[in-house]
C-alpha cells in the first residue's frame, strides 16, 4: 500500500523545511557545488520567491512532515511563454509514492493557469529517476540550455508544450 501524502500552496512556515530539504537532496546527487540551484538566493525564502507573477510552488506532506517540493516560474531571460519547473526535490520518504507524478501534474497546471505554453527544466546526469520522471510527463531533451537560468552545472535540458 502507497503512504498517503498531501500537496499544498507553500505557505511562510515552510520556509525552513524546503530549504533543508533542498540542501540536503542536491548534495546526495552531487549537486552541490557551483552553478546549481542549491546556492540560488530564493532557498531561503522560497514562499517569497514563488509569491511573484507567474510563479507557484508546492509542497509535498507525509503524516504532517513536509518532505519535498516542487514549483514553477518564468525562464530567466527567456520568452515570455516559457515557465521553468524548478526545485522539484523530494526526501527518501517521499519517495516511490506517486508524490513525483502528482506534483509534476499539480506544477504543469499552475503552468497552464498562468499562460505559459511550454516548460523546461534542467537537471543532472544521475538523477535518473527524475529524468525518468521527466520522460513519462511528456518532456523531451534538449541539446542545449534555454534562457539564462545561472545553473551552468546543469548538463541535461528538457522541454515540454503545454
Amino acid at each position: 500500500m502507497s503512504q498517503a501524502f498531501l500537496i499544498r500552496p507553500i505557505e511562510p512556515r515552510d520556509d525552513a523545511d524546503v530549504a533543508a530539504i533542498i540542501r540536503a537532496v542536491m548534495p546526495e546527487f552531487g549537486a552541490d557545488g557551483p552553478g546549481f540551484a542549491i546556492h540560488d538566493a530564493e532557498v531561503d525564502g522560497m514562499h517569497a520567491a514563488y509569491s511573484r507573477p507567474r510563479s507557484a510552488y508546492f509542497v509535498v506532506e507525509v503524516n504532517g512532515r513536509v518532505v519535498g517540493g516542487g514549483g514553477v516560474a518564468p525562464l530567466e531571460n527567456g520568452d515570455a511563454d516559457v515557465c521553468e519547473l524548478r526545485k522539484m526535490y523530494f526526501l527518501p520518504v517521499a519517495r516511490g509514492i506517486g508524490a513525483g507524478g502528482a506534483m509534476m501534474e499539480r506544477c504543469l497546471d499552475a503552468a497552464r493557469a498562468h499562460g505559459f505554453k511550454r516548460c523546461y527544466l534542467e537537471t543532472l546526469t544521475g538523477m535518473d529517476a527524475a529524468q525518468s520522471l521527466y520522460r513519462r510527463s511528456g518532456f523531451t531533451t534538449l541539446c542545449g540550455p534555454m534562457g539564462g537560468t545561472g545553473h551552468f552545472s546543469c548538463d541535461q535540458f528538457f522541454i515540454r508544450e503545454l
